[in-house]
């Protein structure tokens, strides 16, 4: 006998009264969409006499998959721990809750929700989201159409990428040592030289690469002739570069790879090379046969001879491999680690990379993505990575914080905005917050401590200092801080300072989103040269 959809099975739109909004952006450049998506929500939830109590955000965040989509995996995490005060999740439509490639992954995450008495409803979509044989068919249609738009999308933007790379133009990522971007307008003028993280504007402009600095391409010729004339190793001469200060073109010392990256670069010659290696639909990133790379010979002016270029390529080709292409297998790969692990006792990049007859550190990162992957193959798991997860879980936990509270003002009825790359709230009238999260460290004798270990954003003339329990998964307090005050002598909870700080501290995040709005409403009293605009 089988069983259709009933009332018992699906809750009632009319009994639906509280609920948690969901909504996302694909790219930084949309720049109204979460706030159409918020508009509509507001709208469908008004109709229905429906009180949003959450919001989660995700700017600038693909929809081809969870992983890299920290509010979609809050929102379960928190319906499946039965953590909600709600009963509902309101979603644009389809496409905003995924475009996951296979739709079967898109149902399990909204049946995750309704097994947990939380159901999922479309504002935007010309069907009601209540089980019937209508709604899943409407549902899965419209779940294959999200897939297939981000296939055909891709494959658009691919070819039109690959006829700009033709006519000599960038597509996308740093311009590298040396090197620097020199945005055009439509008709082929120099509109400006980008410093790095500048975008192009308008559409219609292109990106070139010319030479940079007249010192960095003195220094890539030079490399050039230490290694080809002066027989040095890529080792030697990043050791030197080093020593005399003159670091990559990010700020940090060379690496022996990096010279090796920088010798065998086509872009010293002046030719454009891409497709070297693809990642379609937000799949793993590989190394394409040189049939498929996309070429321009000549596309700017080249900063080393093209003979010493050659020279130096036949040095490196010369070598024996112990790289990705001259290992057989992963198998073969994870054995010899073993055999290393067995040898020394522990792992490192720098133990791999500098044992005979096996491959170097980099090698094992291109075929398991991450050393911790290989180590976890192994059944090896050092400390070392605890720190760098512990940062993961305090970002995720900032952001979220963040995203709660500032839920909280605009619910106030006063604008503000979080910028996830900055780790700041915006509050109006021009009020900038930055969420600084304070883990707790057990000493050995079980005394808590809260010690801070990272540097405080002094762009932000107020800091809210959110401190952690001893699980470090939830909020013990909250300070909001002016900067001066945090920095003066330097922010620290010591006793020697808990009566200075005790005044501003909170205990609740609703407190703390008070706090928040009164240091709003403060500044919109002060005059308009009183204010404090530094963002």
């Amino acid at each position: 006998m089988f069983l259709t959809p009933s009332s018992r099975d699906e809750p009632s739109v009319q009994d639906l009264k509280t609920a948690a909004q969901y909504v996302r952006m694909s790219t930084e450049h949309q720049r109204y969409s979460l706030e159409n998506q918020a508009a509509m929500i507001a709208t469908f939830a008004a109709s229905r006499h429906i009180k949003i109590v959450r919001t989660y955000i995700d700017r600038g965040r693909s929809g081809l998959r969870v992983s890299n989509r920290p509010a979609l995996q809050a929102l379960i995490d928190d319906i499946q721990n039965r953590r909600v005060n709600f009963d509902t999740v309101l979603v644009y439509d389809v496409s905003r809750w995924g475009r996951f490639q296979d739709v079967d992954e898109s149902a399990y995450y909204e049946f995750t929700c309704r097994q947990a008495g939380v159901h999922v409803l479309y504002c935007a979509e010309q069907f009601e989201n209540d089980g019937s044989f209508i709604s899943a068919i409407m549902k899965n249609i419209k779940r294959v159409a999200a897939g297939d738009y981000s296939r055909e999308l891709s494959v658009k933007v691919f070819a039109g990428a690959c006829r700009q790379v033709r006519l000599g133009f960038k597509q996308g990522g740093r311009a590298g040592y040396g090197l620097q971007r020199v945005l055009l307008d439509q008709f082929g003028n120099q509109r400006c030289i980008l410093a790095p993280g500048d975008r192009k504007v308008l559409l219609s402009d292109r990106v070139v690469l010319q030479p940079g600095p007249p010192d960095e391409v003195a220094t890539i010729r030079r490399v050039y002739r230490m290694f080809v004339r002066e027989r040095r190793s890529e080792l030697d001469i990043a050791r030197t570069l080093n020593e005399e200060g003159k670091f990559n073109e990010q700020g940090r010392p060379w690496q022996m790879l990096a010279i090796r990256r920088l010798l065998t670069c086509d872009k010293y010659i002046g030719n454009y090379v891409y497709n070297q290696k693809s990642g379609k639909l937000k799949g793993k990133r590989r190394p394409n046969p040189p049939e498929q790379w996309i070429r321009c010979e000549g596309a700017f002016d080249a900063l080393v001879d093209p003979e010493i270029f050659r020279a130096a390529k036949r040095i490196v080709d010369r070598r024996p491999r112990r790289t990705l292409r001259a290992s057989k297998s992963d198998e073969e790969m994870l054995d010899l680690l073993r055999e290393l692990l067995i040898k020394e006792g522990r792992l490192t990049h720098s133990l791999i990379s500098n044992a005979k007859n096996m491959p170097v550190g980099a090698t094992y990162l291109m075929r398991f993505g991450s050393l911790k992957n290989a180590y976890a193959k192994i059944g090896y798991k050092p400390d070392t990575f605890k720190f760098y997860e512990s940062r993961r879980a305090a970002n995720a936990s900032r952001d979220k914080l963040a995203d709660e509270i500032v839920s909280m003002v605009q619910g106030s009825g006063r604008p503000a905005s979080y910028d996830v790359k900055t780790g700041r709230m915006l509050i109006a009238p021009g009020l900038s917050v930055s969420v600084f999260i304070i883990r707790c460290r057990p000493t050995a004798k079980n005394v808590l401590r809260w010690p801070v270990v990272r540097r405080i954003d002094a762009g932000a003339p107020f800091v809210l200092a959110a401190r952690m329990r001893s699980d470090n998964v939830s909020f013990l307090d909250f300070h909001l801080l002016p900067v001066r005050r945090a920095l003066k002598p330097r922010l620290t909870f010591r006793k020697s300072r808990q009566a200075e700080i005790l005044r501003f501290r909170a205990t609740t995040i609703e407190a703390a989103a008070r706090s928040v709005i009164s240091a709003a409403s403060a500044m919109e009293r002060l005059p308009l040269r009183g204010r404090l605009t530094k963002h």
